[in-house]
């Protein structure tokens, strides 16, 4: 795929973030208003829990134990910093396709999602779906939210880069047999 001209990226990325955490943060409002403090409701058969919760902690509540102090300069300063990372090499990487541009531009609008959570539920995270089969932990999904599936698409559509095999074309040189 042909790299990103930086217009192209500056709009691609505000429609993105934009769509994203609109998205996410209004399905949070929606939780707060009709779920929080209501017995989690069922649908499909099981398939789909909805369910509200604050979450202390990152992904499945780790780092939840923390104090307060480190939890908020990990989850909140650390994340902020490497969200605002990726996003500068997302709007200067010369050399940025269109695929690793939106899987990176996922993950950084799911994670300013939560991280507006963090800023203002005192470093919690509004989380309210769950997906899977009968009442066994390990047949479901922990309880997400529309930040946290921008952050899982962003990460699938990166794995097949990380783990293909191909190699950069490098010069061949012939060999001589030695004397």
């Amino acid at each position: 795929m042909s790299a990103l001209h930086r217009p192209t990226r500056l709009l691609a990325l505000a429609v993105i973030m934009c769509g994203c955490v609109g998205c996410d943060q209004a399905t949070k409002v929606y939780a707060v208003r009709n779920l929080k403090g209501q017995p989690p409701a069922v649908y499909l058969n099981g398939l789909l829990r909805v369910h509200y919760v604050e979450n202390p902690g990152a992904f499945l509540g780790l780092f939840g134990g923390l104090p307060q102090e480190v939890k908020f300069g990990l989850l909140v300063v650390g994340n902020a910093l490497v969200l605002g990372a990726v996003a500068i090499y997302l709007l200067r990487g010369r050399h940025l396709d269109a695929w690793m541009f939106l899987a990176l531009s996922l993950i950084v609008a799911g994670g300013v999602g939560n991280l507006i959570d963090r800023w203002r539920l005192d470093g919690r995270v509004i989380d309210f779906l769950n997906v899977g089969f009968g009442d066994k932990v390990w047949m479901r999904t922990g309880i997400f939210n529309v930040a946290d599936v921008a952050i899982t698409l962003g990460f699938l559509m990166l794995l097949p880069r990380v783990f293909r095999s191909e190699t950069p074309d490098r010069p061949t040189t012939p060999t001589v047999p030695a004397s």
